[in-house]
């Protein structure tokens, strides 16, 4: 068995990700998107945990109660095969405990769902340490927008991402803690020009090597 390289230090940032078996969807319609982004909220948690919707979930709804988190979100995007995180661990071994809850919890779901069996996603989640200020803002862009295309324009497929809580007021809870990213710019307008600009020189840059491997 590999070992994973990745050690995750309290405080440090890191990018996570992972796709679907033989790059198979792992979102077949909304409700299974829903499913994750309520699994990535009540699987964050240090409690012990119980049925997803009959014990943890809807107790803590009613006692308008917060449970200590196992992370910290600071950008997300699902596509219909991938997911991407950018999250921070707030206690040890955080990040590996809600990882496998949630790859546990949700398989479970959508092998019953869809009377299957055996593993969804494909292996271990990988990882990459943001062991820069620089890489941290360049990865914000990447996560925030991986479900755009280079002009800022929502592709056409099931997904879902943290950019509108980066660049559109809200009144509602908002799941990331953004303050590492958005502190960094004097409004949510300057950040979204950042990371416009830099996901822009992203897509280019691979539509470029794209572009070579067929020379």
């Amino acid at each position: 068995m590999s070992l994973r390289k990745t050690n995750f230090v309290e405080g440090e940032y890191y990018h996570i990700y992972n796709r679907g078996v033989d790059k198979r969807e792992i979102f077949s319609d909304k409700f299974d998107l829903e499913r994750f982004l309520q699994s990535m909220e009540s699987f964050n948690t240090k409690d012990p945990i119980g049925s997803l919707y009959e014990n943890s979930f809807i107790k803590k709804k009613a006692l308008g109660g917060k449970a200590s988190k196992l992370v910290n979100f600071v950008a997300y995007c699902l596509n219909p095969n991938h997911y991407h995180f950018i999250i921070t661990p707030l206690v040890e071994k955080g990040i590996e405990k809600f990882m496998q809850r949630l790859g546990t919890g949700y398989t479970m779901y959508f092998n019953e769902k869809n009377k299957r069996s055996g593993s969804l996603f494909q292996g271990k989640f990988k990882s990459k340490h943001l062991n820069s200020n620089e890489y941290l803002l360049q990865a914000s862009s990447y996560v925030n927008l991986n479900n755009y295309d280079k002009n800022g324009v929502i592709k056409k497929s099931l997904n879902s991402s943290s950019w509108i809580e980066y660049t559109q007021p809200t009144n509602n809870v908002e799941f990331c803690e953004k303050s590492i990213v958005l502190g960094q710019f004097e409004s949510k307008k300057e950040y979204e020009k950042f990371a416009l600009e830099t996901w822009r020189n992203t897509c280019e840059r691979k539509e470029e090597i794209e572009n070579l491997e067929f020379i």
